[in-house]
């Protein structure tokens, strides 16, 4: 289950992949599609985010930045 570490709101436009940088601050790049390429990253939001180990951060529904706890070693 994932939980919310900060709520900052972005407003999730179609094409583009968001996700949380390097810096702790929220991104978004073009999706390419077709012969459109993609790329281009520019900064959406400011979150100030530091991150933890064993914990993947990712952008969620509601446009919160939200982690879940990496499931490593499982057993088929």
């Amino acid at each position: 289950m994932a939980e919310k570490v900060k709520t900052v709101s972005v407003k999730k436009d179609k094409g583009y992949l968001y996700y949380l940088g390097k810096d702790g601050n929220v991104w978004r790049s073009r999706m390419a599609s077709g012969k459109e390429k993609g790329g281009s990253a520019e900064k959406v939001a400011d979150a100030g985010v530091s991150r933890e180990s064993g914990y993947l951060y990712f952008i969620d529904k509601e446009g919160d930045v939200s982690r879940s706890a990496m499931a490593r070693g499982r057993k088929k």
